[in-house]
Parts: structure tokens; sequence; C-alpha cells
């Protein structure tokens, strides 16, 4: 008997900072809101009880948008954005604080209301998941609808989903029809579904590179699919030029990886342009923060304590570095996991502008409580990079 044809989903939540923001406030919704606050930016109750809101012209500093409603992108404000930036953009667009705890929150709901129906989850972050359906007894689109309609009422927020033969396309295929989409593509709908689509759509497939393959007259994922195989391999070496025409076809054998111990974590981010260290210093500082903050979440939700932290970076020359840390206890706190991140940043010499910096916590071990000394009691020791 042969094995059924696989079925893997990418289920992604939409907007989920703003959604999460949108329930607690329930009067913004259809506005253009902006996630990437001050803790002084929170709403404020008025005498006629009504909440007066922080408005994005208001704002002054350095700080980077998390994340904004599909109303503020209309208007081009992205995540990784300076908010200033943003605020010439939408200045009446309203700024709120993040709030991690909730955030966290409905990402546990979300989960669990899905591996009730498909127990093969492969957690990809606070708000996205890949699903092993292939073994679940039951059309694509009902059980599409089904597990869309579980998380609406776990959380009371929308998502979009793909189901296709692989990762890959998954991914690709739930940003497709967002927000609240859902997706069915097999292989025969690649050259009509995938092929128009811009390279970027590729995960993988970032700034540097996508200008590169506009260089050379690819702008679409057809036009990668068919190019000659010498001329992406004199350009972008054997390979990624292998990986470029892989993907190029829909091809993706990775599997959905639901209960291995985790040898790293990671937060890496690619900047929508290369950032310069000291002209953009203020945001290359918030965004390092963040990740560091997030590598946290991600050690704590899953239970690990890290023993070496790295850092990851990509200069514009797609030159990349990394750097390693050991410490004598395990940690998951963001402030300790900041200092020694930056112990290893201070190691790299910062000559060009950065299109990626990432962090990285490995030598992972189950949380216990004699993990958590006081950070000024650990001692840290630099490893070779």
């Amino acid at each position: 008997m042969s094995n059924p044809p696989r079925r893997i989903a990418h289920l992604d939540m939409d907007a989920f900072y703003a959604s999460v923001e949108l329930l607690k406030y329930p009067e913004l919704r259809g506005q253009p809101v902006v996630i990437g606050g001050r803790r002084d930016h929170q709403p404020v109750m008025q005498a006629d009880g009504t909440r007066r809101f922080a408005r994005l012209r208001d704002y002054a500093g350095r700080g980077v948008v998390t994340t904004s409603t599909y109303e503020a992108r209309a208007l081009g404000v992205f995540s990784a954005m300076g908010v200033m930036k943003a605020a010439q953009l939408a200045p009446d667009a309203i700024l709120l604080p993040t709030d991690f705890d909730a955030y966290r929150h409905y990402s546990r709901l979300f989960k669990a209301a899905v591996r009730a129906i498909a127990p093969q989850v492969e957690d990809r972050g606070i708000d996205e998941i890949y699903i092993d359906l292939t073994d679940i007894d039951e059309a694509s689109e009902p059980l599409a609808r089904r597990l869309k309609a579980a998380v609406r009422e776990a959380t009371g927020l929308s998502c979009s989903i793909a189901i296709t033969p692989n990762k890959l396309l998954s991914k690709i295929g739930s940003d497709l029809q967002k927000p609240d989409g859902l997706t069915l593509l097999g292989m025969d709908d690649v050259p009509t579904r995938i092929w128009p689509l811009a390279v970027r759509k590729i995960n993988g497939i970032g700034p540097k590179a996508g200008e590169k393959l506009a260089a050379l007259g690819i702008h679409t994922i057809g036009e990668l699919a068919a190019a000659a195989p010498e001329l992406l391999q004199e350009h972008f070496g054997l390979s990624y030029a292998t990986w470029l025409r892989s993907v190029s076809q829909g091809q993706d054998e990775r599997e959905v990886v639901t209960e291995s111990e985790p040898k790293s974590i990671s937060r890496e981010t690619t900047f929508e342009r290369d950032l310069h260290v000291r002209h953009d210093r203020a945001a290359l500082t918030e965004i390092f923060t963040a990740l560091c903050m997030k590598l946290s979440d991600d050690l704590r939700r899953k239970g690990y304590v890290s023993r070496t932290i790295g850092i990851k970076l990509r200069f514009e020359d797609f030159r990349t570095v990394t750097r390693d840390l050991s410490l004598p206890v395990g940690i998951d706190d963001g402030a300790a996991i900041r200092r020694a991140a930056g112990e290893c940043l201070k190691r790299v010499e910062l000559n060009q502008r950065l299109r990626l910096l990432g962090v990285r916590a490995s030598t992972l071990t189950p949380a216990s409580e004699d993990d958590f000394p006081q950070p000024e009691q650990q001692q840290l020791r630099l490893d070779g990079g």
C-alpha cells in the first residue's frame, strides 16, 4: 500500500500583535494602528469613559515599528521601520506599546486549539506554525476551515492557512490571500500560482539576493525557474544556486519537526535596507535588544536555558560572521542574553553596512531553579568564532 501524498499546512496569524491589541481596544478596528511605542504611550481613560490614544505625529525618538494593522500597511508602515519615518507616512495613525505577555497568552491559545485537531505541529514562533495533515482522513478544504474556526473560537482572532505538498509552498501560500485566507495548492499549480510571484516571496531570498537577481533580469519565480544554472552558479555559488533552482520549482523535502530536542534556538532579521553601524546605531540597538528579548521568550516558552550565546552578522557584501560566548551557567533572561550578545558584538570589526542581524542560544539544557543566578554572579568566557 502506497503512502498518502504529503499535506503540509502553514498557519499564520493575521497581523498578530496588532490584532491582539484590537481585542483590547475594539474601537480602533478599521483604523491604522502601529505597535512599537514606549510604555508611556499607554491609552489614557478620560472622564467621559472614552480612551485617548497616542498618535504617531506626537512621537519623538529612534524607536522601531514592531508591527502594524493592514490599514497602516496600506499607508506604507511596516515592521522594522523607524517610528519617526512611519510618522511621516501616517501621522494620524494610533501608536500603542507592545504587550508581550498578552501575545504569548494568545499564542498558547491558538496552538492548543490547532493541536486538538491536528497534533503534528512544528512551532515556528509566536504567531506561525507548520502542521502535518498527511494522516488525517479529511479533505483539505473542510479541514482548513475547521482549523480556522477553532483558532477564532479560542482567540477571537483570524488566521490565514495554506495546505500544499510541502513547507515552501505552504509558507508562500498562507500569504496569498491575507487576511483570513485559505489557499490550497498542488504541484500542478506551481506554474500558474507561484511562478508569477516576485522572487522575494520565497523565504530565504532577501533584499540583496533579490537585487542581484533583478540585475540579471530575474524578477519572478518563473524567471528564476527558467534561468540557466551556470548563470546562477556564477553569481551565487554552487550551493545557493542549487537551492534557488530547487525552490523555484516548488520543491522542498523538509519534514514537519514536532518533538525533537532543539540544538539551538535563534532569532534573526534581514533589514529592508542595509543599515549603517554608526548612522543607524539607535535603530540597530533597538532591533538587537528586541531580538534578545524574543530569544528569551522562546527559551522560556520551550523550557530551556542556554550556556552559549552567539550572534550572526551578514554584511552588505554577503559576508557572514558569527561569534559565540560560553557561560558557566544556563540563562534565559533577556537582559543577560543581551549582555552576552553584546560581548560577542565587541569582537567583530563593524566596517560595512549590515543586511542581517541574528542572536542564537545553544548548548541548551532543560530549565531548573539552579539555572537562574543573579546577573552579577555570571562570569563570561569568550569562545572563538
